[in-house]
């Protein structure tokens, strides 16, 4: 199974723990190389023709500027994590300890399998006025399942933190973070890292295993 950019933008998938082969375009997959080898603004459109292997104006005519390329990758791959979590959340039910397990687990996978798109992220400064609202209006649908998972499991009892808004920002924060240093040689799959990270974000909203 493969993916591609426009399933990004659909946030195209069948089942949310499952990822197959990301298939970007020649420009796309190519930029996303570059800005993480060396930065948004070290990255010129001359370099990325060259490594597409094409002339500028060629490049221009699919991509009015650098900046819509980094648009494309931003947005698509925000769509795609905050499609699979909102499948998630449907999933999971009503019960709040559930929705906020599946969260955790849904976004450290795409931390993990989606790993060079999630770490652009970093690069969200580097975003035109106008875009960045676009971006900032998808993180807030995304903080927002997290804020509410955290704060009706505050509300029913069963999670004991006592800022559940600043707990639900945080729990995203160290998700997101994986990102930066997941490998894909490491020790732990993405699902053992998910299954740690759920247990670590329960404890962090005062919903620590019976031991």
């Amino acid at each position: 199974m493969t993916e591609t950019v426009a399933d990004l933008r659909a946030d195209g998938h069948t089942d949310w723990r499952v990822y197959g082969t990301l298939e970007l375009p020649p420009i796309l997959a190519h930029a996303l190389d570059a800005i993480v080898e060396q930065g948004y603004h070290a990255t010129t459109v001359r370099d990325l023709a060259r490594r597409v292997g094409v002339t500028v104006p060629a490049l221009y005519y699919h991509y009015a500027n650098k900046q819509a390329i980094l648009v494309e990758l931003l947005l698509g791959s925000l769509r795609a994590v905050l499609g699979r979590c909102r499948s998630a959340v449907e999933e999971a039910g009503e019960d709040p300890v559930d929705r906020f397990r599946a969260l955790v687990e849904c976004i450290v996978l795409f931390m993990t399998h989606r790993a060079p798109l999630a770490f652009l992220d970093t690069e969200t400064r580097s975003l035109e006025s106008g875009n960045r609202e676009r971006y900032v209006d998808l993180r807030d649908e995304l903080e927002g399942l997290m804020r509410d998972a955290v704060r009706d499991g505050s509300r029913a009892g069963v999670f004991t933190v006592p800022v559940p808004v600043d707990a639900g920002r945080a729990v995203l924060s160290m998700c997101q973070a994986v990102a930066q240093w997941y490998r894909p040689d490491g020790p732990l799959t993405p699902q053992e890292i998910a299954e740690r990270y759920v247990t670590i974000a329960l404890y962090a909203v005062g919903h620590g295993p019976q031991r």
